[in-house]
């Protein structure tokens, strides 16, 4: 598990997908990209019970899915510094290592506001946005991954 950009690079095969994950304390939010890191899309939405539970289905995407690796969206602060939040979304990260795949820290700051605010700008109904928000917001914390990657090679 790290926030290194590189270090998960040389972690990583080249290509094969991505899962992005936003984890929030009531649903985590399911991103998938391509195998050549170019696009991300949004998945689904889990509804969180217990974390067994939520592992079965995440293991069930990764082998669906040809998974190489994950990327946890980090909710910081806006000064950069560490919160609750913060620090559940390690405590989910490390609770993944057992998947035995390469695990990427990424800064979500803005996320589900940036989001919100696109699915308001297309007049998408309140209902509709609660459903896909997390989900869309993990495919824009691993568009910013894919993106970063991109810009190492």
């Amino acid at each position: 598990m790290t926030d290194d950009r590189s270090a998960f690079r040389a972690a990583l095969p080249d290509g094969g997908r991505l899962l992005g994950l936003d984890v929030g304390t009531r649903t985590v939010g399911m991103a998938l990209c391509d195998a050549q890191w170019m696009i991300a899309t949004a998945a689904e939405t889990i509804e969180r019970r217990k974390f067994s539970k939520d592992l079965e289905r995440i293991k069930a995407v990764v082998a669906l899915q040809y998974v190489v690796g994950f990327v946890v969206g980090l909710p910081l602060n806006l000064d950069g510094s560490q919160s609750k939040q913060t620090q559940a979304a390690k405590s989910f990260a490390q609770n993944l290592r057992p998947v035995g795949l390469p695990i990427l820290l990424w800064d979500e700051r803005w996320s589900t506001q940036a989001v919100t605010r696109d699915l308001i700008a297309a007049d998408v109904s309140r209902k509709r946005r609660s459903q896909v928000v997390d989900q869309m917001a993990a495919a824009y914390i691993l568009q910013g991954a894919i993106d970063g990657l991109a810009a190492l090679e």
